[in-house]
């Protein structure tokens, strides 16, 4: 039946737009090294609703946060979408008559935050990353679990938070005010002490993947994130434990 309907998927488009511009599309998932495709995801949103404008604006929502992560995020790793997907999937049905508007909220939000965290602006990230894995989410959770363990890491409240983090850092970076966020001579900016060039981002992350050390299992479409472990303190540990070197400015 899926092979039968493969033409006329129209999130299948997304994969196309991935494949010319040659993405090498790595999962992070531990059972395997390349991400469920977008005619999977399509597959998969189509068995939870059968509503044809909300199926439209639902695709063209994830083909402009895909199109602006490539963009923005040229040399980014892993490219994981499913329980972003779902997340956004659930949500949207949750608002029932609101589905539509959420969607375009949504889409606005996290094509923003990609334009803002990515080579656009002066905080140039190299990756998408630590906000598609739930890093940020599990940092912001731990500062106040009381009020913000149910609040997920796909939700217009999280990303609200994170653009006006963003703000917040442009604002520092344009008034010299960030120590911890130098440009490095790659271009990019690191805050970490690590090295975070692509052999070694690939090989610290893979490994928290195979331990079980990321937030949000986003190659998952049924995921369940978590923000209750030291991550940040992990992630530092394993970075020396493989010997990846300090960064360099």
């Amino acid at each position: 039946m899926k092979q039968d309907l493969a033409s006329t998927n129209p999130f299948q488009f997304i994969d196309e737009i991935l494949a010319q511009q040659s993405v090498n599309l790595l999962s992070l998932n531990p059972q395997k090294t390349v991400i469920t495709s977008f005619a999977e995801l399509g597959y998969l949103t189509a068995e939870k609703s059968t509503n044809t404008q909300i199926l439209t604006i639902f695709r063209d929502t994830l083909e402009d946060i895909v199109r602006a992560q490539l963009q923005s995020f040229p040399e980014n790793i892993f490219w994981d979408f499913d329980f972003m997907v779902s997340s956004m999937l659930r949500q949207a049905l949750i608002a029932d008559e609101g589905a539509v508007i959420f969607l375009k909220s949504f889409g606005k939000k996290m094509v923003s935050l990609t334009d803002m965290f990515g080579i656009k602006t002066e905080i140039r990230f190299r990756y998408v990353h630590d906000f598609m894995y739930g890093f940020e989410w599990a940092r912001w959770v731990q500062k106040d679990p009381q009020t913000r363990v149910h609040i997920e890491p796909f939700s217009l409240v999280f990303l609200d938070y994170l653009l006006a983090k963003g703000q917040e850092l442009l604002q520092r970076i344009s008034h010299g005010q960030v120590k911890c966020y130098k440009l490095c001579d790659t271009g990019y900016r690191n805050p970490f002490t690590f090295s975070r060039e692509p052999q070694d981002e690939y090989r610290l992350l893979t490994y928290l993947a195979q331990e079980q050390l990321i937030p949000v299992a986003t190659w998952n479409w049924n995921a369940h994130p978590v923000w209750n472990k030291p991550f940040q303190e992990m992630r530092q540990q394993l970075a020396l434990k493989l010997n990846i070197q300090p960064q360099r400015h």
